[in-house]
């Protein structure tokens, strides 16, 4: 697997370039946000490494430019900038993960190979559930006749529902499919985005409720309105 890091800091760059290499990893390294994104868009690597602070061009302003350019590559933030706010952005302008420093090389490689394998979906695959169209491929989702706005986290979070469609999923297992189990703190975010997503399916869907909570167990996205009968009544 080819690596690429953006990463200003020399000796954070090399200690990267290290741990990667002892786990078969090719890498490249730069310090600047420009050339990295230049990189990043080449279609050369499986993916990056970027901090968020560079000294020409912040790592929002890459992430922003990648997913504007309908450019997939997976992305995961490694930052010293460890709020909530500065991982929710991250996650909503694009990252696939966020790993704050200092971090322990076993984790590093655990979240790298979890982003890689969440990533390596279907290209041409689409779900449908009710009214809802899922292009895997193209990362888009409509309802009807009408194209939603998701970020790419939303999007991830509602394929997993998706694909889930019918059952209940507990909050334990999102935390685990979107980040790979990993950090307390990333139960708020979660919420936030569970709540942005379900609020646009509604409003898509008039009102209806496509995912809802089950008291004490988790969330279920139906197959079925409820006031409509399943296929099994």
């Amino acid at each position: 697997m080819r690596v690429l890091i953006i990463e200003d800091d020399a000796s954070v760059s090399d200690a990267l370039g290290l741990i990667l290499k002892a786990v078969g990893y090719w890498t490249r390294s730069t310090p600047s946000g420009t050339i990295g994104l230049e990189l990043a868009s080449s279609g050369d690597f499986d993916l990056v490494l970027l901090d968020l602070n560079l000294p020409d061009m912040s790592g929002f302003a890459i992430l922003r430019a990648l997913r504007a350019g309908n450019i997939a590559i997976p992305v995961l933030v490694l930052s010293g900038q460890n709020s909530i706010l500065d991982k929710v952005k991250s996650l909503e302008v694009g990252a696939d993960d966020f790993l704050s420093k200092p971090f322990h090389k076993d984790e590093l490689v655990a979240r790298v190979q979890a982003v890689v394998r969440r990533c390596r979906l279907q290209p041409h695959s689409t779900i449908h559930v009710r009214n809802l169209r899922i292009d895997i491929g193209s990362h888009s989702v409509s309802m009807g006749d009408s194209r939603l706005d998701l970020t790419p986290k939303e999007f991830e979070l509602l394929l997993i529902f998706a694909q889930r469609a019918g059952s209940i999923v507990t909050k334990d297992s999102l935390l685990l499919f979107l980040y790979n189990g990993m950090q307390v703190a990333q139960d708020k975010i979660l919420d936030v985005f569970l709540c942005k997503l379900r609020r646009k399916l509604a409003s898509a869907a008039n009102g209806d409720e496509y995912i809802e909570t089950v008291r004490g167990e988790g969330y279920i996205m139906r197959t079925h309105q409820l006031d409509e009968p399943s296929m099994a009544a």
